[in-house]
């Protein structure tokens, strides 16, 4: 009979944990809303650019699913779990700026963006308040910060004059 083996685990301070759940749970929700309303807006958008709007819908709808992934597998790696249950993120994310059917392109691009601009709030917030208490946690944050502003560019792109 083999003896289990005891896997080494690297000590985590409670406070930081809880610190970056705090600021990143926030984000997952968001993240997590965008990738189901982003998905509703692919479905239903109509007129000009359909094509390009409804293909870079699809890619918005991927980024935000991997950058929530990232940000609750850091909640996760740090010992704590993260709700991310579509009942939990409806309650938690707020109201969505996309409306449930078809709409023109320009509105529902304007639409999307706003629901970004509302995780972009958090982000943020997060990307501050982890400065002083855990730098990879932060990191994380930047990271999702990026992806999300160049999402956004995209789709202004679309409705600029």
């Amino acid at each position: 009979m083999s003896k289990a083996q005891t896997v080494p685990s690297i000590a985590v301070d409670p406070t930081v944990a809880a610190a970056a759940a705090q600021f990143l749970s926030p984000v997952v929700h968001g993240l997590q809303a965008l990738t189901v309303n982003g998905k509703q807006a692919h479905w239903h958008v109509r007129g000009a650019n359909f094509v390009g709007v409804h293909e870079l819908l699809d890619t918005i709808v991927e980024h935000a699913g991997e950058f929530a992934d990232t940000a609750a597998e850091r909640i996760v790696a740090l010992g704590l779990p993260i709700d991310a249950r579509m009942q939990t993120v409806a309650e938690k994310a707020g109201q969505t700026a996309v409306p449930a059917g078809f709409e023109q392109s320009d509105a529902l691009i304007r639409a999307v963006i706003g629901d970004i601009d509302a995780i972009l709030v958090d982000v943020k917030a997060a990307v501050d308040g982890l400065d002083e208490v855990d730098l990879t946690s932060q990191d994380v944050a930047i990271e999702i910060q990026r992806g999300l502003e160049k999402d956004r560019w995209f789709l202004i792109s679309h409705i600029a004059a």
